[in-house]
């Protein structure tokens, strides 16, 4: 599946080329922490990321152009993968994973459809120093020693290509339901289906980039409107293969995974706007007894 990575890469360089010639300016940024611990408050499997994201591209009219190119999302990711043990790695027990990504991806729109465009270059492993980076903050709030590092999953580099396509129906002036299909080739493949619902004065003439950890849709451009806004969605994906669940490692990925989440906006103002949202994460390899409830959090203040 490297192929469709590169073929992603191809694009993009050829849409960014061909949109050189249009101004462009910062839009916005985009961000979301998720964590168990602010979860289920346990700490294993999906153990926390944080994504970040900068959106330039020419004036903001409430949806991506319809030229490929034109608006550019440059994404910023780390995430750790754990297994549930941090003193050791069981039997069957997924491996430690240290993971940094950097890409670049566009937003389009064509007709009722928006469509996603990405490419992401993703490490693994000690070189990334995000397990020293948890190790050291362990050491200082007197957390459980991260034995399993000496065992984790070891430095790789990936390359990643993924594309979603949405649609969004207007139910009335305050609410919308959004479905989309993701298709993502890389460390992990896989096909992906679902749909979001948001209620509220705002987050629907707003750029919602979509968190590859819970699938929660994060505001990459903010749009007006002041207040609550409530979101829920969920989603079910086909594994088809997962470096991060190595057989080598006797780690079976389920086939299957499925995702619940909801969450509330507050926006005081347009400078001023939180989040908080919890999902539902369904049992991602074999021998995993259950699934998670992770946590994620947004804090934005702009001056």
């Amino acid at each position: 599946m490297v192929r469709a990575g590169w073929i992603c890469v191809a694009l993009l360089a050829l849409a960014a080329g061909q949109a050189a010639a249009e101004p462009r300016t910062t839009l916005g940024f985009g961000r979301l922490f998720s964590n168990d611990i602010i979860g289920d408050g346990r700490d294993r499997w999906r153990s926390g990321s944080y994504s970040y994201s900068i959106v330039r591209g020419p004036d903001w009219q409430g949806r991506p152009p319809a030229a490929f190119g034109a608006l550019l999302e440059y994404r910023l990711r780390n995430e750790i993968l754990a297994p549930s043990d941090p003193a050791a790695v069981g039997a069957e027990d997924r491996p430690y994973a240290g993971i940094l990504s950097a890409g670049l991806h566009t937003h389009v729109s064509r007709g009722a459809y928006d469509l996603r465009l990405g490419a992401d270059i993703v490490f693994v492993g000690p070189q990334t120093g995000v397990g020293a980076a948890q190790d050291w903050f362990h050491e200082r709030v007197s957390a459980p020693d991260l034995a399993v590092l000496d065992t984790q999953l070891p430095d790789a580099v990936h390359l990643q290509g993924s594309t979603e396509l949405s649609r969004s129906v207007r139910l009335s002036p305050y609410s919308h339901l959004r479905g989309f299909v993701e298709l993502q080739a890389g460390p992990e493949d896989l096909i992906r289906a679902g749909a979001d619902v948001a209620i509220g004065p705002f987050l629907h003439d707003d750029l919602l980039i979509r968190d590859s950890s819970t699938g929660h849709l994060y505001r990459g451009i903010s749009g007006p409107g002041t207040g609550f806004a409530f979101v829920a969605g969920a989603d079910v994906a086909r594994v088809r293969d997962s470096a991060w669940l190595p057989a080598s490692r006797g780690v079976v990925a389920e086939e299957v995974r499925y995702r619940v989440r909801g969450g509330v906006h507050w926006q005081l103002s347009q400078s001023v706007n939180f989040f908080y949202g919890l999902t539902y994460l369904s049992e991602e390899f074999e021998g995993q007894p259950e699934g998670q409830v992770v946590g994620s959090l947004k804090l934005n203040f702009n001056f």
